[in-house]
């Protein structure tokens, strides 16, 4: 859908700072209250605004056990749906954040949470990779978060730095 020069500023205002007041928002896109919440409304119902989100510093949290990991997959795309059948069916799990198409490599990159490293093989390994199209996986566990949809993550004083010699 093409989005008007408004519409699109409003979009890409939100995008950044969800919370922003309307009555501010409209003011910095120079529309009326109502035309603004008018087109956040359309924009919700056409389901191109899918959701308002928080991004957490969990690092910053303490006794929060947790880990995120990254997995690329490879599969055997089905005939008449491609990679669709395949992304739905691993998108569907619980434990699954994110499912991107790739170019590259690897055809899917998935991005999953778990409590634990064993969590997260058991997942890979008796979820995952039983798949019928699933080729292979290969799996990247996330140390720590720099900046996260564009919200650097600041580290305290105390922070131990992640360092790698030659």
């Amino acid at each position: 859908m093409k989005l008007t020069e408004k519409e699109l500023e409003i979009v890409e205002i939100l995008e950044k700072d969800a919370r922003i007041h309307t009555d501010d928002l409209a003011k910095m896109v120079q529309l009326s209250l109502p035309v603004t919440k008018e087109i956040i409304k359309k924009l919700e119902e056409q389901k191109i605004i899918v959701k308002y989100t928080s991004v957490i510093d969990w690092g910053k949290v303490e006794d929060h056990s947790g880990l995120t990991a990254m997995i690329d997959v490879k599969v055997t795309p089905q005939r008449g749906v491609g990679f669709d059948e395949i992304a739905e069916r691993i998108y569907r799990y619980k434990e699954v954040k994110s499912v991107y198409l790739m170019s590259g490599a690897y055809d899917l990159s998935v991005e999953i949470e778990g409590k634990s490293m064993n969590e997260v093989a058991h997942f890979v390994s008796q979820k995952l990779s039983t798949l019928d199209s699933v080729i292979s996986t290969t799996t990247h566990f996330i140390l720590k978060k720099y900046k996260h949809d564009g919200t650097i993550f600041e580290s305290d004083d105390d922070d131990k730095r992640i360092v790698v010699s030659p």
